[in-house]
């Protein structure tokens, strides 16, 4: 069973999956609780479920193969070519990976249903603004304090496990799942430049990362590939596109949340000014665990990151993104909704409850609410660093991950010298990632590899075309 859940809690997943997916799930939940937790009935059931088809009337068109993608795609520019100095190039380098330390590490301590899910009768965002409230520390300029009087007078506790992201204590951009992705894109653009597929995803995770640091989608996909593979095999099997798609379906009724969302960024900074090639390479990455929604996600924000290079208003760099996924996907929609609120938000509180009110349907760590966030996040603040971060952690759900996504983006386009002090200093220009060679390693030595590759990645796409 992939990462904490049985397989009661995966059928129950399923049935959710599945409608959203546009099939008919009517009388499902009345076969999963008579099947209890006989691992029989319950396998009965998901083979029922796995065997349905798209309603007809389903009103949207969402490929998971890429040539089916880029035919239902919107129009919008496939390169922005720049001419840049080295350390003009270098600054936003640099930028984007101070960003998304900054996010990830203000939004860390918020990973926890009290504030993704929300508790006490109250939304998620709401609780984050208590915390803050509660320790003299709003409106948000800084990292999350680690004591509140939200705690006694709310019953809110923000994540013990990670106090050296709390304000009182940060030094450095502490070990998180959203560094270490960026990291493995990073290695694997420096290790096989433009050449690899899934396949070389999986062997990627298999090599570096241990189950227990995976989640969702991840875990699944890391012990379905497992299954059909065997780490002492180098070469890819003649079968493989066959097996993948068993690899990021089977038991895996995560298939659309955000796990791939967040690990475009890695493969983005090696395609920077070209949003084509870098949703390209997410679709790759994406493939392995996801489909659908869930590809779109990283394919939206890998073209978001790789224009923010060179693109300075925020509201193109969300047409870009979407320029890049089926103009009538789920995510697109949702996305033009999230955009248009944030177009007419009177204040960021305004603008955090609309969001919430209007995407808390979907999972907490779906792709499509936080997506939605993301977007109104970076609409909203503009060319305020501290203001687009800052909006996207409020607005709950997976905070660490929007943070880190918005941060990267700003920092892209603004350059580590634009970034303000207050948030980049507290880091150190230190990382730890609990991968080899990457445990502590300093932001900025990533940032100059980073831009090493992407003038490789560069030269191979040109000596390619």
């Amino acid at each position: 069973m992939a990462g904490w859940e049985k397989l009661n809690d995966i059928v129950r997943l399923e049935i959710v999956q599945r409608g959203e997916e546009g099939c008919d799930v009517s009388g499902f939940l009345d076969k999963w609780a008579a099947a209890e937790e006989d691992d029989a009935k319950l396998m009965t059931v998901y083979q029922q479920l796995m065997a349905l088809e798209i309603r007809a009337d389903f009103p949207y068109q969402e490929p998971s193969d890429l040539p089916g993608i880029r035919a239902a795609r919107p129009e919008g520019p496939r390169q922005l070519p720049a001419d840049k100095s080295d350390a003009a190039w270098r600054n936003q380098f640099q930028g984007a990976w101070l960003g998304r330390s900054i996010g990830c590490a203000l939004g860390k301590p918020f990973e926890n249903r009290q504030f993704m899910d929300g508790f006490g009768g109250r939304a998620g965002w709401k609780n984050i603004e208590l915390w803050f409230k509660g320790a003299d520390a709003w409106p948000i300029q800084g990292y999350t304090p680690g004591s509140s009087r939200a705690s006694t007078e709310y019953d809110l506790k923000i994540n013990d496990w990670c106090q050296k992201s709390w304000k009182e204590n940060i030094q450095f951009m502490e070990t998180d799942d959203d560094i270490r992705y960026t990291v493995l894109g990073l290695i694997l653009l420096e290790e096989k430049g433009l050449n690899f597929d899934s396949w070389d995803i999986g062997k990627l995770w298999h090599k570096y990362l241990s189950y227990q640091q995976v989640c969702t989608a991840e875990t699944q996909s890391y012990l379905n590939f497992a299954q059909v593979t065997s780490h002492m095999q180098g070469q890819k099997t003649a079968d493989w596109d066959q097996k993948s798609d068993w690899v990021r379906t089977w038991l895996n009724p995560y298939r659309e949340w955000i796990g791939a969302q967040i690990r475009a960024d890695g493969l983005a900074y090696g395609a920077a000014g070209n949003p084509e090639l870098a949703a390209e390479l997410a679709w790759r990455d994406a493939s392995f665990s996801h489909v659908k929604n869930g590809i779109y996600g990283e394919m939206f924000v890998a073209a978001m990151i790789a224009a923010a290079f060179n693109e300075t208003d925020n509201e193109r760099i969300v047409e870009i993104g979407l320029s890049q996924i089926p103009s009538n996907s789920r995510l697109a929609h949702d996305i033009r909704q999230a955009v248009e609120i944030a177009r007419t938000a009177v204040d960021q509180l305004d603008l955090v409850e609309r969001i919430w009110n209007a995407f808390e349907h979907y999972h907490c760590v779906h792709t499509n609410n936080n997506a939605a966030l993301v977007a109104a996040s970076l609409i909203f603040g503009k060319d305020d660093f501290e203001l687009a971060v800052t909006t996207s952690v409020l607005g709950g759900w997976d905070t660490d991950c929007n943070g880190a996504t918005v941060g990267s983006i700003m920092g892209a386009k603004l350059g580590a010298d634009q970034l303000p002090a207050s948030w980049a200093e507290p880091l150190n220009d230190k990382l730890y990632a609990e991968v080899t060679g990457f445990h502590p390693i300093a932001i900025s030595e990533c940032a100059n590899r980073s831009y090493e590759v992407f003038k490789k990645i560069s030269a191979e796409y040109a000596a390619g075309k």
